[in-house]
Protein backbone atom coordinates (compact mmCIF):
# COMPACT_ATOMS: atom_id res chain seq x y z
CA UNK A 1 0.00 0.00 0.00
CA UNK A 2 1.82 3.25 -0.83
CA UNK A 3 2.03 5.33 2.23
CA UNK A 4 2.42 9.44 2.36
CA UNK A 5 4.90 10.55 4.53
CA UNK A 6 2.95 13.24 5.63
CA UNK A 7 1.23 12.69 9.41
CA UNK A 8 0.41 13.05 13.09
CA UNK A 9 -0.24 10.97 15.88
CA UNK A 10 -0.90 11.88 19.44
CA UNK A 11 -1.38 9.74 22.89
CA UNK A 12 -1.69 10.52 26.33
CA UNK A 13 -1.89 8.93 29.95
CA UNK A 14 -4.84 8.19 31.72
CA UNK A 15 -5.97 11.32 34.17
CA UNK A 16 -5.91 10.83 37.78
CA UNK A 17 -2.37 9.15 38.06
CA UNK A 18 0.69 10.56 39.87
CA UNK A 19 2.07 11.06 36.64
CA UNK A 20 0.67 12.05 33.36
CA UNK A 21 2.69 11.61 29.80
CA UNK A 22 1.91 12.71 26.85
CA UNK A 23 3.16 12.25 23.52
CA UNK A 24 2.43 13.82 20.17
CA UNK A 25 4.66 12.89 17.10
CA UNK A 26 4.84 14.58 13.09
CA UNK A 27 6.47 13.72 9.92
CA UNK A 28 7.18 15.13 6.72
CA UNK A 29 8.88 13.92 3.55
CA UNK A 30 12.99 13.49 4.01
CA UNK A 31 14.92 11.48 2.23
CA UNK A 32 15.81 9.53 4.64
CA UNK A 33 14.41 8.75 8.51
CA UNK A 34 15.64 11.14 10.21
CA UNK A 35 13.95 11.18 13.82
CA UNK A 36 14.56 14.35 16.34
CA UNK A 37 13.49 13.21 20.11
CA UNK A 38 12.45 15.80 22.59
CA UNK A 39 11.94 14.48 25.98
CA UNK A 40 13.14 15.29 29.89
CA UNK A 41 16.46 15.18 31.05
CA UNK A 42 15.26 12.47 32.88
CA UNK A 43 14.35 9.94 30.17
CA UNK A 44 17.77 10.53 28.09
CA UNK A 45 18.59 6.78 28.69
CA UNK A 46 15.61 5.74 27.08
CA UNK A 47 16.30 7.36 23.72
CA UNK A 48 17.65 3.83 21.83
CA UNK A 49 14.41 2.17 22.93
CA UNK A 50 12.05 5.11 21.43
CA UNK A 51 13.97 4.98 18.10
CA UNK A 52 13.89 1.61 17.74
CA UNK A 53 10.53 1.85 18.37
CA UNK A 54 9.96 4.26 15.50
CA UNK A 55 12.13 2.68 13.02
CA UNK A 56 10.01 -0.72 12.84
CA UNK A 57 7.31 1.22 11.86
CA UNK A 58 8.25 4.34 9.98
CA UNK A 59 10.53 3.96 6.94
CA UNK A 60 11.48 7.74 5.67
CA UNK A 61 10.68 10.95 6.79
CA UNK A 62 11.40 13.61 9.33
CA UNK A 63 9.46 12.68 12.13
CA UNK A 64 9.38 14.93 15.60
CA UNK A 65 8.44 13.32 18.87
CA UNK A 66 7.80 15.63 21.74
CA UNK A 67 7.73 13.91 25.05
CA UNK A 68 5.84 16.04 28.46
CA UNK A 69 5.51 14.72 31.43
CA UNK A 70 3.88 16.16 34.59
CA UNK A 71 4.14 14.88 37.92
CA UNK A 72 1.31 15.51 40.66
CA UNK A 73 3.55 14.28 43.65
CA UNK A 74 4.69 16.00 46.36
CA UNK A 75 8.32 14.69 46.25
CA UNK A 76 9.29 16.37 43.08
CA UNK A 77 12.62 17.18 44.41
CA UNK A 78 14.92 18.80 47.01
CA UNK A 79 16.45 21.95 46.43
CA UNK A 80 20.55 21.80 48.17
CA UNK A 81 22.14 25.32 48.98
CA UNK A 82 26.23 25.28 48.57
CA UNK A 83 27.18 28.37 51.40
CA UNK A 84 30.95 28.01 50.79
CA UNK A 85 30.23 28.74 47.18
CA UNK A 86 27.83 31.35 47.60
CA UNK A 87 30.42 32.81 50.18
CA UNK A 88 32.86 32.90 47.48
CA UNK A 89 30.65 34.33 45.04
CA UNK A 90 30.30 36.94 47.30
CA UNK A 91 33.62 37.46 48.11
CA UNK A 92 34.57 37.87 44.47
CA UNK A 93 31.85 40.34 43.59
CA UNK A 94 33.27 42.47 46.92
CA UNK A 95 36.31 42.72 45.10
CA UNK A 96 35.38 43.44 41.55
CA UNK A 97 33.17 46.38 43.28
CA UNK A 98 35.60 47.76 45.04
CA UNK A 99 38.88 47.84 42.92
CA UNK A 100 36.52 48.65 39.66
CA UNK A 101 34.62 51.57 41.85
CA UNK A 102 31.43 49.97 40.83
CA UNK A 103 28.09 51.17 42.80
CA UNK A 104 26.03 48.72 42.65
CA UNK A 105 23.90 46.31 44.92
CA UNK A 106 24.26 42.67 45.70
CA UNK A 107 21.27 41.03 46.68
CA UNK A 108 20.48 37.56 47.97
CA UNK A 109 18.60 36.89 44.84
CA UNK A 110 21.66 37.76 42.17
CA UNK A 111 23.73 35.45 44.46
CA UNK A 112 21.05 32.80 44.75
CA UNK A 113 20.92 33.44 40.57
CA UNK A 114 25.01 32.21 40.14
CA UNK A 115 25.40 28.25 39.23
CA UNK A 116 25.45 25.60 41.05
CA UNK A 117 24.42 27.99 44.39
CA UNK A 118 20.99 26.12 45.06
CA UNK A 119 20.87 22.88 43.24
CA UNK A 120 17.68 20.63 43.23
CA UNK A 121 17.98 17.09 44.04
CA UNK A 122 15.60 14.83 41.44
CA UNK A 123 14.43 12.02 42.89
CA UNK A 124 15.50 9.29 41.02
CA UNK A 125 12.88 7.23 38.23
CA UNK A 126 12.40 4.30 37.33
CA UNK A 127 13.00 4.15 33.92
CA UNK A 128 11.93 0.82 33.27
CA UNK A 129 8.63 1.89 34.55
CA UNK A 130 8.70 5.03 32.73
CA UNK A 131 9.38 3.33 29.37
CA UNK A 132 5.99 0.42 30.54
CA UNK A 133 3.82 3.49 30.49
CA UNK A 134 5.22 5.21 27.79
CA UNK A 135 5.72 1.96 25.27
CA UNK A 136 1.55 1.88 24.72
CA UNK A 137 1.59 5.68 24.32
CA UNK A 138 3.99 5.47 21.48
CA UNK A 139 2.31 2.61 19.61
CA UNK A 140 -0.86 4.35 19.82
CA UNK A 141 0.59 7.65 18.17
CA UNK A 142 2.38 5.70 15.56
CA UNK A 143 -0.86 3.56 14.67
CA UNK A 144 -2.25 7.11 14.10
CA UNK A 145 0.63 7.89 11.69
CA UNK A 146 0.25 4.94 9.83
CA UNK A 147 -3.26 5.47 9.11
CA UNK A 148 -3.03 8.96 8.17
CA UNK A 149 0.03 7.93 5.76
CA UNK A 150 -2.41 5.19 3.93
CA UNK A 151 -4.91 7.87 3.90
CA UNK A 152 -3.00 10.46 2.29
CA UNK A 153 -1.29 7.37 0.20
CA UNK A 154 -4.53 6.67 -1.51
CA UNK A 155 -5.34 9.97 -2.52
CA UNK A 156 -1.41 10.32 -3.77
CA UNK A 157 -1.83 7.36 -5.76
CA UNK A 158 -5.40 8.40 -7.39
CA UNK A 159 -3.81 11.66 -8.35
CA UNK A 160 -0.51 9.88 -9.93
CA UNK A 161 -2.64 7.80 -11.80
CA UNK A 162 -4.60 10.33 -13.40
CA UNK A 163 -1.65 12.17 -14.11
CA UNK A 164 -0.31 8.80 -15.99
CA UNK A 165 -3.45 8.77 -18.26
CA UNK A 166 -2.40 12.41 -19.36
CA UNK A 167 0.58 11.37 -19.99
CA UNK A 168 -0.68 8.34 -22.06
CA UNK A 169 -3.09 10.34 -23.99
CA UNK A 170 -0.67 13.14 -25.11
CA UNK A 171 1.82 10.06 -25.94
CA UNK A 172 -0.17 8.61 -28.40
CA UNK A 173 -0.85 12.14 -29.85
CA UNK A 174 2.92 12.30 -30.10
CA UNK A 175 3.04 8.90 -31.92
CA UNK A 176 0.88 9.81 -34.71
CA UNK A 177 2.43 12.70 -35.12
CA UNK A 178 5.82 11.39 -35.41
CA UNK A 179 4.31 8.43 -37.95
CA UNK A 180 3.34 11.71 -40.18
CA UNK A 181 6.19 13.86 -40.10
CA UNK A 182 8.80 12.64 -42.97
CA UNK A 183 5.18 11.94 -45.02
CA UNK A 184 4.82 15.98 -44.38
CA UNK A 185 7.87 17.01 -44.75
CA UNK A 186 8.26 15.45 -47.82
CA UNK A 187 5.27 17.12 -49.26
CA UNK A 188 6.79 20.57 -48.04
CA UNK A 189 10.18 19.80 -49.32
CA UNK A 190 8.44 18.83 -52.71
CA UNK A 191 6.15 22.25 -52.41
CA UNK A 192 9.37 24.62 -51.93
CA UNK A 193 11.17 23.16 -54.84
CA UNK A 194 8.98 23.54 -56.91
CA UNK A 195 8.79 27.01 -56.33
CA UNK A 196 12.27 27.31 -56.18
CA UNK A 197 12.25 25.27 -59.49
CA UNK A 198 9.80 26.10 -61.16
CA UNK A 199 9.58 24.38 -64.95
CA UNK A 200 12.48 22.22 -64.02
CA UNK A 201 12.46 18.23 -63.19
CA UNK A 202 12.86 17.37 -60.06
CA UNK A 203 15.14 14.28 -58.94
CA UNK A 204 12.99 12.19 -56.35
CA UNK A 205 15.43 10.06 -55.56
CA UNK A 206 17.09 13.15 -54.10
CA UNK A 207 13.69 13.91 -52.22
CA UNK A 208 13.68 10.27 -50.71
CA UNK A 209 17.36 10.34 -49.52
CA UNK A 210 16.41 14.02 -47.61
CA UNK A 211 13.78 12.52 -46.48
CA UNK A 212 15.02 9.93 -45.42
CA UNK A 213 18.06 11.00 -43.53
CA UNK A 214 15.26 13.51 -41.70
CA UNK A 215 13.15 10.74 -40.39
CA UNK A 216 16.43 8.99 -39.12
CA UNK A 217 17.26 11.97 -37.20
CA UNK A 218 13.56 12.48 -35.61
CA UNK A 219 12.81 9.22 -35.43
CA UNK A 220 11.36 8.39 -31.50
CA UNK A 221 9.88 5.37 -31.88
CA UNK A 222 12.62 3.89 -28.77
CA UNK A 223 11.79 7.20 -26.51
CA UNK A 224 8.23 6.38 -26.84
CA UNK A 225 8.28 2.58 -26.43
CA UNK A 226 10.58 3.15 -23.06
CA UNK A 227 8.06 6.10 -22.27
CA UNK A 228 5.34 3.84 -21.61
CA UNK A 229 7.33 1.13 -20.46
CA UNK A 230 7.90 3.82 -17.45
CA UNK A 231 4.48 4.61 -17.61
CA UNK A 232 3.67 0.70 -17.08
CA UNK A 233 6.43 0.47 -14.18
CA UNK A 234 4.69 3.43 -12.69
CA UNK A 235 1.24 1.79 -12.89
CA UNK A 236 2.63 -1.93 -11.42
CA UNK A 237 4.84 -0.11 -8.69
CA UNK A 238 2.41 1.74 -7.01
CA UNK A 239 0.16 -1.69 -5.93
CA UNK A 240 3.23 -3.00 -4.08
CA UNK A 241 3.44 -3.30 -0.60
CA UNK A 242 6.46 -2.17 0.28
CA UNK A 243 8.26 1.40 0.33
CA UNK A 244 8.40 2.69 -3.19
CA UNK A 245 9.02 6.38 -3.09
CA UNK A 246 12.94 6.38 -3.98
CA UNK A 247 11.58 3.39 -6.80
CA UNK A 248 8.87 6.17 -8.38
CA UNK A 249 11.58 8.97 -8.26
CA UNK A 250 14.28 6.99 -10.06
CA UNK A 251 11.22 5.72 -12.98
CA UNK A 252 10.49 9.78 -13.04
CA UNK A 253 13.83 10.77 -14.01
CA UNK A 254 13.94 8.62 -16.58
CA UNK A 255 10.90 9.49 -17.84
CA UNK A 256 12.30 13.03 -18.18
CA UNK A 257 15.01 11.95 -20.06
CA UNK A 258 12.92 10.29 -22.38
CA UNK A 259 10.53 13.03 -22.92
CA UNK A 260 14.02 15.59 -23.65
CA UNK A 261 15.25 13.56 -25.87
CA UNK A 262 11.77 13.60 -27.87
CA UNK A 263 12.09 16.96 -27.70
CA UNK A 264 15.62 17.52 -29.35
CA UNK A 265 14.29 15.40 -32.01
CA UNK A 266 11.55 17.23 -32.73
CA UNK A 267 10.47 19.21 -35.89
CA UNK A 268 6.84 19.28 -35.12
CA UNK A 269 5.45 22.28 -33.46
CA UNK A 270 2.16 20.71 -32.46
CA UNK A 271 4.35 17.58 -31.20
CA UNK A 272 6.97 20.03 -29.28
CA UNK A 273 3.51 21.62 -27.47
CA UNK A 274 2.69 17.80 -27.01
CA UNK A 275 5.96 17.12 -25.45
CA UNK A 276 5.92 20.26 -23.17
CA UNK A 277 2.50 19.00 -21.86
CA UNK A 278 4.23 15.84 -20.94
CA UNK A 279 6.98 17.29 -19.06
CA UNK A 280 5.04 19.65 -16.91
CA UNK A 281 2.89 16.21 -16.16
CA UNK A 282 6.07 14.41 -14.80
CA UNK A 283 7.18 17.13 -12.84
CA UNK A 284 3.76 17.76 -11.08
CA UNK A 285 4.28 13.58 -10.44
CA UNK A 286 6.98 14.37 -9.26
CA UNK A 287 6.14 16.62 -7.11
CA UNK A 288 3.52 14.09 -5.63
CA UNK A 289 6.31 11.51 -5.65
CA UNK A 290 8.43 13.82 -3.14
CA UNK A 291 6.28 12.81 -0.18
CA UNK A 292 6.14 9.04 -0.87
CA UNK A 293 7.34 6.70 1.62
Amino acid sequence: MIKSMTSFGSAQSEEGKNSCFSIEMKSVNHRYLDINIRMPRMMFALEEKIRNMINKKLNRGKVDVFINHKNYENNVGKANLNMKLAKDYYECLRQIQSELNIIDDISTSKIARLPDVITLDEPEENLEDIFREISPLIESALILMEEMRNREGEKLKEDILLKVQMIETYVKEIEKRADNIPKNYKKKLQERLSELLSGVDIDESRIALEVAILSDKAAVDEEITRLKSHLSQIKSTLDLNEPIGRKLDFIIQEMNREANTIASKSTDIDMTNDVIEVKNTIEKIREQVQNIE
